[in-house]
């Protein structure tokens, strides 16, 4: 570090930039589904969904992340289907909002579709299991986020085994950014996410936000995926809308441990957390350096 501080560390959500050196920025999770774990299709109807974006844009999301397909198992959800639930939504956000926009879908055909209407960040928890995938948010210049997941979305996964936990995802990690460099995705584009409870009990999940700084040491923004998680309720013992704090907690201890991206439920509260430990990590730099 030089006497004027660390080299600033820039985060491009399509074309907009955000240093992270010590800021978090904050994605605010919106569910176009009937069934998803959390809000079990609370914000469905389209006009809530739309009072919903809104609240967040206010309550200080950086940027807004549509999902159509939950990650877990349940009913079917088509092409068609996905399409008509996400799409529509893109397109209302894209028109009201002047921040980026990304879609979870791990289908390239949707991706394709969303980024066409104006969504810029493709993120995927499959860990681009298609090969597609990457060629689509390429051609688009889509910023894309790289989830590690043990077996793929909506497979059951009751008894995960890994050889060394924080090694394996590591390495899939290192080896899903090298796909999207090969595939011409720009470096500023690139965030990888250790994907808690896909495939990981309750202690995985922990160890890995515990251990966030050895994957934040790819040099690549880590996302953290904590908000009102399963592993967080189950540890806290608690039921799974009364988990707020702990979700914070897990927020500021990410961030102290390298985490740059908070996917949040509660946008208000993780962007007060997000900008007082960015506070915090830019004091004790100064000190340091005195």
């Amino acid at each position: 570090m030089s006497s004027d501080g660390p080299t600033p560390v820039i985060l491009e959500l399509g074309d907009a930039p955000f240093d992270i050196t010590y800021r978090a920025v904050v994605m605010g999770i919106l569910n176009r589904t009937p069934d998803s774990f959390y809000d079990a299709g609370e914000y469905w109807d389209f006009d809530d969904f739309l009072r919903k974006a809104e609240r967040l844009v206010v309550d200080g999301a950086d940027f807004l992340d549509v999902g159509g397909v939950k990650a877990g198992p349940g009913d079917e959800v088509d092409l068609d289907e996905e399409l008509r639930r996400v799409v529509p939504a893109i397109e209302a956000l894209v028109e009201r909002f002047d921040l980026p926009i990304s879609v979870d879908t791990w289908n390239p055909d949707v991706l394709q579709e969303c980024l066409k209407r104006g969504a810029v960040i493709a993120n995927d928890i499959s860990g681009f299991e298609d090969p597609r995938y990457l060629e689509v948010a390429a051609q688009q210049e889509a910023t894309v986020v790289a989830t590690h997941i043990r077996i793929g979305p909506r497979i059951p996964d009751p008894e995960p085994q890994y050889d060394d936990l924080l090694s394996d995802v590591r390495r899939f990690l290192a080896d899903r950014v090298r796909m999207a460099l090969d595939a011409g995705i720009r470096p500023r584009r690139i965030i990888v996410d250790a994907g808690m409870d896909l495939g990981k009990n309750r202690y995985m999940s922990w160890q890995l936000l515990d251990r966030s700084e050895e994957l934040a040491s790819l040099g690549y923004p880590l996302l953290l995926s904590a908000s009102n998680k399963r592993f967080l309720f189950e540890l806290l013992e608690t039921e799974r809308h009364n988990i707020n704090e702990g979700s914070m907690a897990c927020h500021a201890m990410g961030i102290a441990k390298g985490c740059r991206i908070l996917r949040a439920h509660d946008v208000k509260a993780s962007r007060r957390v997000a900008d007082t430990m960015a506070e915090i990590l830019q004091r004790r730099d100064e000190v340091a350096v005195r």
